[in-house]
């Protein structure tokens, strides 16, 4: 009993050291963004368009360092999204330790850390309210899927253990879902990116109708969106249906956005569009097909186990009693001798089995292989036949027109060569013209200048003899009127005198 206490006091003491140690601040409305968290998006700004009154914005802490980014919907208590870089994996495994966000449910919360749902049942007002508790997985057929997923973590997978990172999630889907996580981080979109820093990853969750205990909403689907923010970077989204069926789907990010509910841009200016190398999304399609068919192999064999494992899961489900009346002695040496045989049996079928599906897997890879050469022969055959008869065509289009330019540049040189023609002649024959009419015209206008010369005459003519009558006129009068005065002069002063002596 003393080692059982000091045990449950130790698993205490690590609990609340673990709860010290992670921190989820709830970033306020009035912030801009997620606060300090802004740098897990693209260009330090998070997906516009899922702004509501049921998101609830928190920065994930942990160890005095911010690790992710996750928009939490209080109304299905489930992540929106959850945003971070890549990095490299932490060594070691990860005590599953689930905790709650005391600040969602009660704003008013001095809590500012991550804390055991125990301990928040004393200190947190309407604790589970808005998000989910851990008693709301309990007896049911959902486990707790992580968003960002603890093998992705490298800060030894703690912060990622908080129900705000988690949804429902059935035990194969998961298993599932973290398997194509893995593998695409690893073999896809890390290795083609460069510097892992450079990665930023959404991975967000849509809800259905469905929902665990009529609390917890069950994800209709999950996706992730991919943005190499290097020069001649990339884009990718991914797609995973809840149904088990189903294996990850590859798409754009536009029509990632195009699938989910709300009028969605998850990556600014489309994580440079205008800039991504293509050849480097060729290879990340390569190997998510790989990650498919080895998606596909897994349901496979899980549709196929074999019945000796199916009984044995059963036998270890029976009760000790049942156990125990079936362990006589004829049964132990039934089983002594007929272990070896049926184990030799079981080896070879296994054999067989990874003979034939090796083999199998053999001649559809090389199937595969030359059906992907014959299309892509077909595809460089048809395109450069495609592109030889366009070209022919364009040659036959324009020979019409190209026909017309040239006959239209013959009439215009034709139009030009008389326009010069007709010009030098009418300058040969302008000379002789002008002289021909000047000669013409000349008797016409001498014998009407005569008579107009014979008036000037005969005017000037008149006018001299009537000057020289004035002239001769003038002078006698002038004349006659000086003899005149004379005389005039001579009779007054005969009569004054004649009269002086009377």
């Amino acid at each position: 009993m003393g080692t059982a206490r000091w045990a449950g006091w130790l698993a205490l003491g690590s609990l609340l050291a673990l709860a010290r140690q992670l921190a989820g601040r709830v970033v306020g409305e009035e912030e801009a963004g997620f606060g300090e968290c802004n740098k897990f998006f693209y260009a330090a700004t998070p997906p516009a368009g899922l702004e509501a009154e049921s998101h609830v914005k928190i920065c994930q802490r942990s160890e005095g360092a911010e690790r992710f980014a996750t928009l939490y919907s209080t109304r299905d208590r489930i992540p929106v999204y959850s945003a971070f870089r890549a990095a490299r994996p932490g060594a070691g495994g990860a005590e599953q330790r689930w905790l709650v966000e005391p600040q969602i449910d009660d704003p008013n919360s001095s809590l500012e850390e991550v804390i055991n749902e125990a301990d928040a049942v004393k200190s947190v007002n309407n604790l589970g309210s808005k998000q989910a508790l851990n008693t709301d997985y309990l007896d049911s057929d959902y486990q707790r899927g992580q968003l960002y997923p603890f093998s992705l973590s490298n800060d030894f997978q703690m912060a990622t253990f908080t129900l705000t990172n988690a949804a429902p999630m059935t035990p194969s889907f998961r298993e599932r879902w973290y398997m194509n996580l893995n593998s695409l981080m690893d073999r896809a979109l890390t290795s083609q990116c460069g510097h892992e820093e450079d990665l930023y990853i959404v991975v967000g969750a849509v809800p259905s109708d469905h929902k665990v205990k009529d609390r917890v909403t069950v994800p209709e689907f999950v996706w992730l969106a991919a943005c190499c923010a290097v020069p001649g970077g990339w884009a990718m989204g991914f797609v995973k249906r809840t149904r088990n069926s189903d294996i990850i789907e590859d798409v754009m990010v536009k029509d990632l956005e195009k699938l989910l509910p709300f009028n969605i841009q998850l990556f600014q200016n489309n994580c440079g569009e205008t800039e991504q190398d293509t050849e480097k999304m060729k290879k990340i399609l390569e190997m998510v097909n790989q990650v498919q068919d080895e998606e596909r192999m897994v349901q496979s064999k899980e549709s196929s186990i074999p019945l000796s494992s199916t009984i044995g899961k059963r036998s270890a489900l029976l009760p000790p009693e049942a156990a125990e009346e079936g362990s006589s002695l004829l049964g132990r040496l039934t089983g002594f001798i007929t272990t070896p045989i049926f184990k030799l049996f079981q080896l070879i079928y296994y054999l067989v089995v990874g003979i034939l599906k090796t083999f199998v897997y053999f001649l559809w890879y090389v199937t595969k292989q030359v059906m992907n050469g014959l299309e892509s022969c077909v595809y460089n055959l048809g395109s450069a036949t495609i592109s030889y008869f366009m070209a022919i065509g364009e040659e036959l289009v324009s020979i019409p027109w190209k026909v017309l330019k040239v006959m239209a540049k013959i009439i215009r040189a034709i139009l030009r060569i008389l326009c010069c023609l007709l010009k030098a002649v009418c300058r040969v024959l302008s000379i002789p013209v002008r002289v021909l009419v000047d000669v013409a015209t000349f008797p016409v206008y001498t014998l009407r200048a005569i008579p107009i010369v014979c008036k000037d005459i005969a005017v000037g003519l008149g006018g001299t003899v009537s000057l020289l009558f004035d002239t001769a006129f003038g002078t006698m009068g002038g004349l006659f009127q000086v003899i005149l005065g004379v005389c005039k002069r001579i009779g007054y002063k005969v009569t004054w005198d004649n009269s002086g002596e009377l």
